[in-house]
């Protein structure tokens, strides 16, 4: 099978993923990070009428027009202690942060700018009508759209939808998705590796970024390299209801590159095979059944950038979100660059601000895909289209941010 293009690669694993069934509603403290299935209007309105912004006195604004001006004081307003009374020419009455406006006044006049005799205030500033007011609606009005179908909900946006008065919203059920690695040589971290042996890094960023996308993780750690032991890891995720299992290594030709052979003993079918892209050219996607099966590279920076480009699109297109791929932004070559050969490149690279204009997106000078430190160090993938010419510092390029 022929090394396939990036578009056409991800344009085949959006293309078999189907929105999840939507819960039907679930409580608002449970509605973090997933996404909503229909609009959500406000319930109310917000602030329901007008209230004080800050503490000082509600005064009609056209017995302040100039000052100083005493004014009778007839009573108090606390928040959620309205005054009955009406202000009438002349009055003023003590008002607190979020204390309803009495009728009559359209201005509060902060407590700084006034002073206090027994009975009156003395008005030492002019207020003018509205100052300090939070008239209703300002906010929000009942029966406004503010949270929409495909979003998904941030800690913010459950402020919203609580001071819209929603208890419960309607979303889509989280993607489970299944994990594991490959290989003899892998052992956990905190072991002391033996000749040979290198430490697990895969999964930990894998299941990381899967759940900051919004999925249950299911992982089934480290898998010897044994048919019997790789076939077990494709049951136990099926068993568990996973709608994407992921795997790292193994995915290859080797002796020992055992996940296709076990996927498709399983009866695998498989979408794709190597893609044309650097790093992370031999990366397998298919079905088994209902499940999506993503194989990515054991080099752990292929790894990374084959979930980063195939797997958050696929999340997102199953978790029901409208924004599903990552959009490339524009930026300027800090560093000349050589000509690119037929595979797309995505160099790690970090992001320098200037002053005015584009950033400067500058490559980590060895760009090995085994080397964690650059990609850590990273803000960006630089991209590099197939066959690129070589380009100047400050010529423009494309690139992905990786902190989204």
């Amino acid at each position: 099978m022929s090394l396939m293009a990036v578009s056409e690669a991800l344009a085949r694993v959006l293309a078999q993923a189907n929105q999840l069934p939507p819960d039907l509603k679930v409580p608002l403290a449970d509605a973090h990070g997933r996404v909503l299935t229909a609009d959500v209007p406000a319930l109310r309105t917000q602030p329901p009428a007008s209230l004080s912004a800050m503490d000082g006195y509600a005064v009609r604004a056209v017995d302040v027009t100039t000052a100083p001006v005493r004014l009778r004081l007839i009573g108090e307003v606390a928040a959620g202690r309205p005054l009955e009374q009406a202000i009438g020419a002349g009055e003023a009455a003590r008002i607190f942060t979020g204390g309803l406006l009495p009728s009559g006044a359209d201005a509060v006049v902060v407590q700084e700018s006034a002073s206090r005799e027994q009975g009156t205030i003395i008005v030492q500033k002019p207020a003018r009508q509205g100052q300090h007011v939070r008239t209703e609606g300002l906010d929000f009005r009942c029966g406004e759209l503010l949270l929409r179908k495909g979003h998904r909900l941030s800690e913010r946006d459950l402020a919203l939808a609580a001071a819209m008065n929603h208890a419960h919203l309607p979303v889509h059920r989280r993607p489970r998705l299944a994990m594991f690695g490959t290989g003899d040589e892998l052992v956990m971290p905190g072991s002391t590796p033996g000749m040979g042996q290198i430490v697990y890094s895969n999964g930990y960023a894998i299941t990381a970024l899967a759940r900051r996308e919004g999925c249950d993780v299911i992982d089934l750690g480290i898998v010897a390299d044994r048919i019997e032991d790789t076939v077990a890891a494709v049951r136990r995720a099926r068993d568990q209801a996973a709608d994407i299992l992921v795997s790292t290594g193994g995915a290859s030709v080797g002796d020992y590159d055992l996940v296709q052979r076990a996927l498709a003993h399983e009866g695998l079918v498989l979408s794709f095979w190597r893609v044309a892209m650097r790093p992370g050219r031999p990366m397998l996607h298919g079905r088994l059944g209902p499940m999506h099966v993503m194989g990515l590279p054991g080099n752990p920076v292929s790894a990374y950038v084959c979930a980063f480009l195939f797997l958050v699109p696929l999340i997102r297109r199953l978790a029901g979100r409208d924004d599903v791929e990552p959009r490339p932004e524009a930026a300027l070559l800090a560093c000349d660059i050589k000509q690119n050969d037929e595979r797309t490149d995505y160099l790690r690279a970090r992001l320098m601000l200037q002053d005015t204009g584009l950033p400067l997106a500058n490559p980590v000078p060895v760009q090995d895909s085994s080397m964690l430190s650059a990609l850590a160090a990273a803000d960006c993938l630089l991209i590099r289209e197939p066959h690129a010419p070589a380009a100047k510092a400050g010529a423009p390029c494309s690139m992905l941010r990786l902190n989204v």
